[in-house]
């Protein structure tokens, strides 16, 4: 059970790693830093009935959707609801301590990525499959920049870097061009009018593959606007910081920028005997989830145990 039209990706997977042999204890808190749809945080909570979880979001419409959720199923007792980034969360561990009370941090998860419900809501701008204000801030109460404001205020240079950096993106020199050509005679504002400049910088042989030309550049403004790869990188060490000894560390990626920043984070605390992993490889979606949520296809989880 989750919030209407949300499909948690690897909810079992992560929620049984996380819990390991600590489903009856009384005195756990978890911290589940990507709030999203509740799916992991509802799981985790039926699993171990007596722990309690600390959920963060910086996206009003899923704290407002949760409050709902875990008010109808009568858990608002043991989850504590903070709306903010989970790169605050030093700041929001030492907020939560009378939540937390002489409880021990158990574990703390998160899964990285934008929810169905953002990249369905076409006001929001992750998707191109909807025409809407080119935004793509998970906080979009906030002060950051918009996808907008890049797509129209940074030079040539600094696209082509954008593009290739968060989003790999082979043809970032031609699409960066064409995004200053067209900004020149108009300002570029929608999720189409860029959509249309990416589709249309591409070979004609190269625009009906099996990913859409758009999907790069979508992803890099993404991370790049929320600069989601700087906070991952930085949550890492405070959340192992925050772990009682034996607490797991359990992260969902969903590509290759964000996986390689768990991968070599997770191992560098490994070497140094911080903490031990839990598998040597990422466990992967099983083929049933992936048949019946394709957007689960390309999600890798990765776990650590505290020494």
């Amino acid at each position: 059970m989750e919030f209407k039209g949300h499909e948690t990706v690897m909810k079992n997977e992560l929620v049984e790693c996380l819990i390991g042999n600590e489903t009856g204890g009384s005195d756990l808190v978890f911290f589940d830093l990507t709030l999203g749809g509740g799916g992991h945080s509802f799981e985790l909570l039926k699993r171990s009935p007596l722990a309690k979880v600390v959920a963060i979001d910086q996206d009003e419409d899923a704290l407002a959707n949760a409050l709902a959720f875990f008010k109808e199923k009568g858990l608002l007792d043991r989850i504590k609801l903070v709306r903010s980034n989970f790169s605050n969360f030093p700041l929001i561990l030492k907020e939560s301590k009378n939540f937390i009370g002489e409880s021990k941090i158990a574990g703390v998860m998160a899964d990285i990525g934008v929810s169905s419900h953002q990249f369905d809501e076409g006001k929001r701008g992750f998707s191109f499959r909807f025409d809407g204000p080119l935004d793509m801030r998970m906080n979009y109460t906030s002060n950051l920049e918009t996808a907008s404001d890049v797509i129209n205020e940074y030079d040539k240079e600094s696209l082509v870097e954008i593009f290739k950096k968060y989003g790999e993106e082979k043809l970032a020199d031609r699409i960066a061009e064409n995004i200053c050509d067209r900004r020149a005679k108009q300002k570029i504002t929608t999720t189409k009018e860029l959509e249309n400049i990416v589709f249309h910088s591409y070979p004609k042989k190269w625009r009906y593959g099996r990913t859409h030309p758009a999907t790069k550049v979508f992803q890099a403004l993404r991370i790049f606007v929320n600069k989601e790869l700087e906070v991952l990188e930085s949550m890492i060490p405070q959340a192992i910081s925050a772990l009682s000894t034996g607490g797991r560390l359990g992260i969902i990626t969903f590509h290759s920028l964000e996986d390689r920043i768990v991968k070599h984070s997770f191992r560098d605390f490994d070497k140094n005997e911080q903490v031990k992993l839990l598998q040597r490889k990422p466990l992967i979606p099983s083929d049933d989830e992936i048949s019946m949520n394709p957007r689960s296809r390309s999600a890798k989880l990765r776990v650590v145990t505290k020494l």
